[in-house]
């Protein structure tokens, strides 16, 4: 039974197809639904970034007193 009412709204639909410009192309109803859910998509990622940003707890180590004092940096220091 189902088939017999996606025949009847296809072949309601099939008139309305043949009235429009074929030369004429436009992205419609499915364009507007993907850019949307696009858009949606990225606003949740944004926010979602902001609040693993602000959990984020940074604190910038003290500058030591002389360069000859100094621990080299990890990527500098030789290896044994």
């Amino acid at each position: 039974m189902p088939d017999m009412y996606a025949t009847q709204a296809l072949t309601n639909l099939v008139p309305l197809a043949e009235e429009l410009d074929k030369n004429k192309v436009t992205p419609g109803v499915l364009g507007f639904i993907v850019f949307a859910a696009l858009a949606v998509g990225v606003w949740a990622l944004m926010k979602s970034m902001n609040r693993h940003m602000g959990r984020v707890n940074f604190e910038e180590s003290a500058e030591p007193a002389s360069k000859e004092t100094a621990e080299p940096v990890s990527g500098s220091a030789k290896r044994k």
